[in-house]
């Protein structure tokens, strides 16, 4: 026996007695790993992703170091290393071993899979740009990936409009979809709510038959769970689904637009199950991972996009990335439309109207309240109070015309923002101040005043 296979049998004795050490979940979750060359010093040892190595190494590295120390009676040092030799991409998950649950179902291999019928083939891993703002999020997806229903689960991902919640969720049930056999569902809370209601009057047989499409599920990814807000029914039968799926080791990924702690007139029980697993929040991109995007996005479009047109856009849009999409393919589609390539100066003509837009100013409900309160001579939180007075009642109605009219929050929110106040109550004055602009269009100059004055101080701040 050479010495690298010396070494390779030293490697699986010590992951071997590990597996029995640990429960067998656990090792099945954190010891995807592989021996890629060792001496007596040192055994380099390859992970599939950056989250693995920063878990590995915090949890496990030193216990791994003394069971090899054990093994041949001297202290070694374990380097971790990006890249399995299957799979030496950094941001793909390896494909499942066979030890893995994801792996009792494995693709039959010498054929392409046939594309999933509900998820996107363009919202893949390799797609997904990681940048600050979603680094945990991407890596702890494709450790789901890579073995499903053994860690994580549930996985929730939270976040604002457009920040790629359904791109990670889809690529997720697209790598699983392509290496193995696993049955998986992607549905809309919304699609699931219709389908739901439509077995209400139906026979028995169509009642069995939706509870099993979803309960004998292996992979069950459920969009924008927000819309199950005060839908009794509809909960209940998820809680059911849930506990299902949950106790036959099934993965169930979540998206919401909010914390799982925001959800209101959600069941408690069905609250406290989706919130048990891994919770990630997405945040706005920042400038870098905006230029990262951008790039990806030009390359594919087939419209040359210059380097300082995607400075532009990423300094001057910070929402979210439908956001930047949305700017790139108008500029793509002037580029196709008109024959003329893409220059810094019709950058700027084209995306004038983006640029200036609220959304992209960050114009807060805050700022909006503080610049109406100063121009009445009122507090901030006059606005936010109980007072009823024709002085406070006036400026607090224009103030959520305003909100409703430069910003994308809805009257719920805008109501919560003044003191809790019900979105009736928002629907009610923005009316109102239709009303009076209608008979005295004076009062439109003070607010398109008021608005000029909300830019500068959102600007200025």
């Amino acid at each position: 026996m050479n010495e690298k296979d010396n070494f390779t049998v030293i490697w699986n004795e010590t992951l071997s007695q590990i597996r029995s050490e640990l429960d067998e979940q656990e090792f099945l979750t954190w010891f995807n790993l592989e021996l890629q060359k060792a001496d007596e010093k040192e055994f380099t040892i390859a992970v599939p992703s950056l989250f693995y190595l920063d878990q590995v190494k915090k949890r496990y590295q030193a216990y791994i170091e003394g069971k090899i120390e054990e093994l041949i009676g001297k202290r070694v040092t374990i380097n971790l290393v990006i890249g399995l030799k299957s799979d030496v991409s950094a941001d793909v998950p390896e494909k499942p071993s066979k030890s893995s649950p994801a792996a009792e179902k494995q693709a039959p291999s010498g054929h392409k899979k046939e594309k999933h019928p509900q998820l996107r083939d363009d919202y893949t891993f390799k797609s997904y740009v990681i940048g600050e703002n979603n680094s945990f999020a991407a890596n702890a997806a494709q450790a789901i990936a890579s073995n499903p229903g053994t860690a994580y689960n549930p996985f929730f991902i939270y976040g604002g409009v457009g920040l790629g919640k359904t791109h990670l969720m889809q690529a997720i049930g697209n790598y699983i979809h392509a290496n193995t056999d696993n049955k998986v569902i992607y549905i809309s809370a919304e699609t699931f709510t219709n389908e739901f209601i439509a077995t209400i009057n139906d026979t028995q047989r169509a009642k069995t038959a939706f509870k099993n499409k979803y309960r004998f599920a292996d992979i069950l990814l459920i969009d924008d769970i927000h819309f199950l807000q005060k839908k009794d029914g509809t909960q209940e039968e998820l809680f059911y689904t849930f506990n299902a799926l949950y106790d036959a080791n099934k993965q169930i990924v979540f998206t919401c637009d909010r914390p799982v702690s925001d959800l209101k007139d959600f069941n408690e029980r069905l609250r406290s199950r989706v919130g048990r697993g891994l919770k990630v929040d997405l945040q706005p991109p920042n400038y870098e991972t905006r230029c990262a995007i951008l790039k990806r996005k030009a390359e594919t479009s087939g419209v040359v996009i210059p380097d300082n047109v995607i400075d532009l856009i990423s300094k001057n849009i910070s929402t979210n990335i439908r956001d930047l999409e949305s700017a790139l393919n108008t500029l793509t589609a002037y580029a196709k439309l008109v024959g003329k390539p893409v220059t810094l100066e019709v950058a700027q003509q084209r995306l004038k109207d983006v640029f200036a837009s609220p959304r992209q100013l960050n114009i807060s409900i805050e700022i909006i309240q503080r610049v109406v309160a100063e121009k009445f001579r009122l507090s901030h939180n006059d606005l936010k109070g109980k007072k009823r007075n024709h002085s406070i009642v006036y400026p607090r109605q224009l103030a959520m015309y305003i909100c409703r009219e430069i910003t994308d929050h809805t009257t719920t929110e805008i109501g919560q923002d003044f003191g809790g106040r019900d979105h009736t109550t928002v629907m009610y004055s923005c009316q109102k101040i239709e009303d009076i602009v209608r008979s005295d269009p004076a009062v439109d100059t003070t607010i398109q005043s008021l608005i000029r004055d909300i830019k500068d101080y959102s600007v200025k701040s």
